[in-house]
């Protein structure tokens, strides 16, 4: 039983678990947030495997690096178009589409590359990143996703890159199992490491 972030876990993990599955690996999936549930569903015994990320804090957990996530601002080309200048002050006017009325990836971009809080109001808010990405690529506004899921879009030209700073943000991805032992977790935890470098 795997646990993880809706869109990381279907992008990423089930792909890479697809091979297993075909060989005989019953596999049950729960897609959710906070991580933090899912890693107390996990310390409960509901879950052999979490994605997670966020670091696990508890000793009895086996705990490996998984994948660092790179955040990328894109727009499509029509409203990348619109964008003159540079810095966060040439985004102002366009739409900007959110996973959240909190703007939690777009305020960690705006911190990190632009040394300050974002203004800018959601034009629309879609709380599934998928969502957020199939408003940007029809081009509604622009956003900050994670570079796994828009890859396909950025290399298609169906979506641009903004902005390319020398250290984009970034989060690690964790997988947590409850220790050793579980071998089917482990066998898992091996195909998704083999994998996570494609990503």
């Amino acid at each position: 039983h795997l646990a993880g972030p809706p869109e990381f876990t279907t992008t990423c993990v089930l792909p890479a678990l697809a091979a297993l599955v075909k060989s005989g690996l019953r596999l049950e999936v729960t897609l959710g947030r906070p991580a933090e549930m899912l890693l107390d569903g996990l310390n409960d015994g509901k879950y052999d495997l979490v994605v997670s990320t966020v670091p696990p804090d508890s000793a009895d957990f086996t705990v490996t690096e998984l994948f660092r996530e790179e955040f990328v601002l894109v727009a499509a080309p029509a409203v990348a178009s619109r964008v003159t200048g540079s810095g966060a002050q040439a985004l102002e006017g366009l739409p900007l589409i959110a996973y959240s009325d909190d703007r939690p990836l777009i305020r960690r971009y705006w911190r990190e590359v632009f040394g300050r809080e974002p203004s800018t109001v959601p034009a629309a808010v879609v709380p599934d990143l998928r969502g957020v990405l199939s408003l940007t690529v029809a081009g509604t506004g622009f956003t900050v996703l994670p570079r796994y899921l828009c890859r396909r879009e950025l290399a298609s030209g169906a979506l641009f890159s903004l902005m390319e700073p020398a250290k984009p943000p970034a989060n690690t991805i964790f997988l947590a199992t409850n220790g050793p032992g579980n071998n089917t977790a482990e066998v898992a935890c091996r195909a998704l490491l083999g994998s996570a470098g494609s990503w």
